[in-house]
């Protein structure tokens, strides 16, 4: 549509779940970043997702940016250090931040964590807010302490979003949203938090800043990167009133609406011109949750599978208004790929390039286009642009599809296969406005299909990139005498065996987590030899200790008959050191050395996996350190 357009995106690489997560499997908070990070881009390539820069909030610019901004706002008087009560666990002697922490919400009672109520009224909490709070960690009971944070005056802003909101573009349900909240009594922020990973707050190494601080300065930090590397100046886009916009989902509005424009407000950027939220998605009509199994993975259950980015990208474009919720079933999925792409759009492109190529040697048909076509093509056009414009994506795929339904019934009423018997030129005319429908189709749909609108463009005999192409060369006549491309199928029908496949799949995550999570998967049978080769010995732990910024690893000094080795064990959640001395635990020797948390395992302790908790296999009366297992 003629804009000039830097498209930034990254992954969030801060807060409580990053931490849980990492130290759940063992791993370091950087390494768990990365791992997901690669995995996001790969989707997102998959899907034919092309961010100019994709980048994660532990770059070095975004810790930058995040110091720099709290500093402004700490020089305008935003932010001032005010001592608070804070839930803390006695057992794993720490304050417990965000999801550190559960209880109940003080506002509707409902089960919370520790920064929203997720479960109940989806309000923001505050550090300290939370009821009866439990640690998350070893489930302990959670008393509270006074300690010395950093608030942002949020309070401060009440008049100015007020006035912000009333022209604030993009999606209706998000603006009023917010404007209800910033109504409603606006308190100040905690924007601290005491963990180790994370960005430092400005004069304070003990403290880091709270993630939806630098999560959403990674906007800034990812267009400075850019910038820097096609020799830009970012200021452009943060400080000189370019328009912004963010796209998101409707979960983060209060957090993009209303803690953010606050923000820049005070640190002199430059505000967000809309915000997009898109509506939560469903899938069979029940709501989207790892936990019960109703999730459908893109890479594993969709990409891996053979099926074409393209159809899930109009599918979710124009199932329903953006901001409504979304509902996936691989049923509507196939319906809606056989009957308006295969059946509708396809079959239109593929009717009127194969009977044009047949007739007219391979090329475009002398004739007049039809004013009406013209007139019609104009007018989709216009919707098109409307509803992009006010980002009503299924209006603009709607609009779309009527026009390939007036091709497909242009062409039947028309019944070129008659005139070309008798009447070659009237045949040509009515071919040639035809093609016009289909160069007018593929561009309106190339945002939507990308990849399948650049084969069709192929078809058509149009040189060069679709995606270069603005919407108003739909109305250019196609050139009579050009030469067309070979005629191929664009789209291919899901058929009721392989939809039936895949919802199969679907539905056996879900039993499988109605069972308890895991039904252990029957491995390949291994020989004899294969097990003879592990050297599993009985041990004694002779040392066991915290190992300091983990709550979930133990450091273990264990006694495998005549050597002692260092292991490190994920079973602080179950087990308190103090009490493992003297503990007869089954011991694998011989498995290869590896770092956890920075520390070196050399070997591994054997435990069963009960509701996510270890339990460690032990002999049931004392034998031998370093009696083999056999």
């Amino acid at each position: 549509m003629g804009e000039d357009v830097l498209f930034v995106c990254g992954s969030d690489a801060h807060g409580t779940p990053i931490v849980v997560n990492a130290e759940a499997q063992g791993l370091s908070p950087r390494a768990l970043v990365d791992m997901y990070h690669q995995h996001f881009d790969q989707v997102f390539r998959g899907m034919g997702i092309d961010f100019d820069f994709f980048g994660d909030t532990d770059d070095p610019e975004c810790h930058h940016r995040t110091q720099e901004i709290v500093k402004a706002l700490m020089q305008g008087g935003y932010v001032y250090p005010r001592e608070i009560e804070l839930a803390y666990c006695p057992r794993c002697e720490r304050f417990l931040p965000d999801r550190y922490v559960e209880g109940e919400c003080p506002y509707c009672g409902k089960p919370a964590r520790g920064d929203e109520c997720d479960m109940g009224c989806g309000r923001h909490l505050e550090p300290g807010e939370i009821k009866n709070a439990v640690c998350k960690v070893c489930g302990g009971r959670a008393e509270y302490r006074r300690q010395v944070h950093y608030f942002f005056k949020l309070s401060a802003f009440k008049d100015f979003l007020l006035e912000y909101l009333k022209g604030l573009g993009g999606t209706a349900s998000a603006r009023n949203y917010a404007e209800q909240w910033v109504r409603q009594e606006l308190k100040d922020w905690c924007i601290t938090r005491n963990m180790a990973w994370g960005v430092k707050f400005p004069g304070h190494e003990e403290l880091v800043v709270y993630v939806w601080v630098d999560a959403p300065i990674g906007y800034i930090a990812f267009t400075e990167e850019w910038c820097a590397k096609n020799g830009r100046d970012w200021r452009s886009y943060w400080m000189d009133g370019a328009r912004i916009i963010h796209f998101i989902g409707g979960d983060i509005v209060y957090h993009h609406c209303i803690f953010w424009p606050a923000m820049l407000k005070g640190a002199g950027y430059t505000l967000p011109s809309a915000v997009v939220a898109s509506g939560m998605l469903k899938i069979d009509d029940k709501k989207f949750s790892k936990s019960r199994g109703n999730v459908i993975w893109v890479k594993d259950d969709y990409l891996e599978r053979g099926l074409h980015p393209d159809l899930l990208r109009y599918y979710l474009a124009s199932y329903t208004a953006h901001n409504k919720e979304v509902n996936f079933s691989w049923r509507i999925f196939a319906d809606k790929v056989n009957t308006e792409l295969v059946g509708a759009f396809g079959n239109f492109l593929n009717r009127a390039l194969t009977f044009s190529v047949k007739n007219f040697s391979g090329k475009v048909p002398q004739g007049e286009i039809d004013p009406a076509v013209t007139a019609r093509i104009e007018q989709t056009q216009h919707v098109v642009e409307a509803s992009l414009e006010e980002y009503e994506f299924k209006k603009a795929a709607d609009s779309i599809m009527s026009l390939a339904d007036y091709g497909n019934i242009y062409f039947q009423s028309h019944e070129p296969w008659k005139l070309i018997k008798g009447d070659t030129a009237s045949a040509g005319a009515v071919l040639r406005s035809c093609l016009q429908i289909a160069k007018a189709l593929v561009l309106f749909m190339q945002p939507f299909m990308p990849s399948k609108m650049q084969s069709a463009w192929r078809q058509l005999g149009m040189p060069g990139d679709v995606a270069d192409m603005r919407f108003l060369e739909a109305s250019v006549p196609l050139s009579e005498g050009a030469p067309l491309g070979k005629p191929e199928i664009l789209f291919s029908r899901l058929e009721d065996a392989s939809v039936r496949e895949l919802d199969g799949i679907f539905q056996e995550r879900i039993k499988k987590a109605a069972a308890g999570g895991k039904a252990p998967a029957r491995k390949a049978e291994i020989p004899y030899e294969h097990f003879e080769a592990l050297d599993i010995r009985i041990g004694e732990i002779k040392e066991a200790r915290c190992i300091k910024g983990s709550n979930k690893l133990l450091k273990l000094m264990v006694d495998i008959g005549g050597e002692t080795r260092q292991v490190v064990a994920g079973i602080a959640g179950s087990y308190q050191p103090e009490k493992l001395v003297g503990t007869q635990v089954v011991v694998l020797a011989n498995l290869k050395p590896a770092r956890l948390f920075g520390i070196e395992s050399q070997a591994m302790l054997l435990a069963a996996d009960v509701a996510g908790a270890a339990v460690l296999l032990r002999p049931d009366t004392p034998v031998e350190t370093g009696a083999k297992v056999r």
